[in-house]
């Protein structure tokens, strides 16, 4: 491998990127480790001591002294303004909207495959590298750059990856997507990494306090008293009783609705325009179709008129569905189940896989559909 390749690795203080960084380094690549600070605690809250996650002290040390070990240098840019700006102010705007963000999906489309790649040219890199769990491989034949889930299919991230455009895989790399968790423990124990054993970190990283409603209530001014008292209504339009608003609900949450029903009920959908909650049996929480729209393709540069068979996932953690993914316009598509599946979210993404494993493309959920195609 030539020593002339620069990579620009985002180091995060944990140890997946920091396994990264030694691999890269170990294949002879020029390595130049960032940190990325990204938001600030006086704004968003939920951690009055500043100890510990993405962006703290604690972490940015952790990637110093990693990139000090492996004889590359270290750099903290701060993004703070264009995290907000687009990934903050996006999750607050979706939940007012009465949806349910992915803010990993829009960091990773704004700021790692965007601000970070913008800053790698500055430096003069040839690629950009991460700690995710993921692969990408150049299709020979189609000459496109292909997205593939990670080994370590516990662990796999290409999900929160599918908004990455063609120009951007092209330069950047997954060192650890052909290991598993396991093996990059015991690779950083070896290396006698100061993160070898460090925690992963659960809650969404501007929210250390895996507190959302506390985040919207902080941001947004007069929120509570805006949108408490909402009615509580059931499938059939039926006021049934009162909420605290509709931005603390996601769809299919059953704790925090009520106990006065006699049966479990769940959130089956959200109305921001007049603060109601829609509630319903188990049963109704499932659909067989929706539409998606911000479609981005990674596969294909387009998919067939009759669709495209594919397996779907519509959360981080789904095991995916089988179903066809039809064309709508340029910019969405309409997913149609092989069988119904539960709780399809607005403003989540959904993730369009093929059967080895790589992603066709994938778009942002927008409406559920019922059985007849209808809204």
């Amino acid at each position: 491998m030539s020593t002339k390749k620069t990579v620009v690795v985002a180091m995060s203080g944990g140890v997946d990127s920091s396994v990264a960084a030694a691999l890269l380094k170990d294949q002879g690549y020029n390595c130049i480790g960032i940190t990325m600070k990204l938001w600030d605690y006086e704004i968003v809250g939920g951690n009055i001591n500043h100890e510990s996650g993405c962006c703290s002290l604690d972490s940015i040390n952790d990637a110093r002294m990693v990139c000090a070990k492996l004889d590359m240098p270290h750099y903290v840019l701060n993004f703070s303004r264009d995290f907000h700006d687009g990934v903050v102010d996006n999750f607050v705007n979706e939940y007012i909207a009465g949806r349910t963000p992915n803010p990993c999906v829009q960091c990773n489309i704004k700021i790692k495959w965007s601000s970070l790649h913008n800053k790698a040219r500055e430096l003069g890199a040839d690629f950009i590298a991460t700690g995710h769990y993921a692969r990408v491989k150049r299709n020979k034949q189609s000459g496109r750059y292909e997205l593939y889930k990670g080994l370590d299919e516990n662990k796999d991230q290409s999900y929160v990856l599918w908004g990455t455009k063609q120009e951007n895989l092209a330069s950047t790399l997954y060192p650890i997507g052909d290991y598993s968790k396991p093996q990059i423990r015991d690779l950083a124990r070896k290396l006698q990494m100061r993160t070898a054993e460090k925690k992963e970190s659960q809650e969404i990283c501007f929210v250390p306090d895996n507190n959302y409603g506390r985040l919207l209530k902080q941001v947004v001014p007069g929120l509570e008293e805006k949108v408490h008292d909402g009615e509580l209504v059931n499938s059939d339009g039926e006021v049934i009783g009162k909420h605290k608003g509709y931005p603390f609900f996601t769809i299919g949450q059953r704790r925090g609705i009520g106990t006065a029903f006699g049966k479990p009920m769940y959130v089956l959908s959200t109305n921001a325009q007049n603060n109601q909650v829609m509630i319903g049996e188990e049963k109704d929480l499932y659909s067989e179709a929706f539409t998606a729209k911000n479609l981005n393709l990674v596969k294909v540069a387009s998919l067939p008129q009759n669709g495209a068979r594919a397996l779907i996932k519509i959360r981080y953690n789904g095991p995916g569905y089988p179903g066809i993914v039809f064309p709508k316009t340029e910019d969405s598509v309409k997913v149609v189940f092989d069988e119904p599946q539960k709780s399809v979210t607005p403003g989540q993404s959904s993730v369009f896989y093929d059967d080895t494993g790589c992603v066709i493309g994938g778009a942002i959920i927008d409406k559920q559909l019922n059985p007849n195609g209808s809204d």
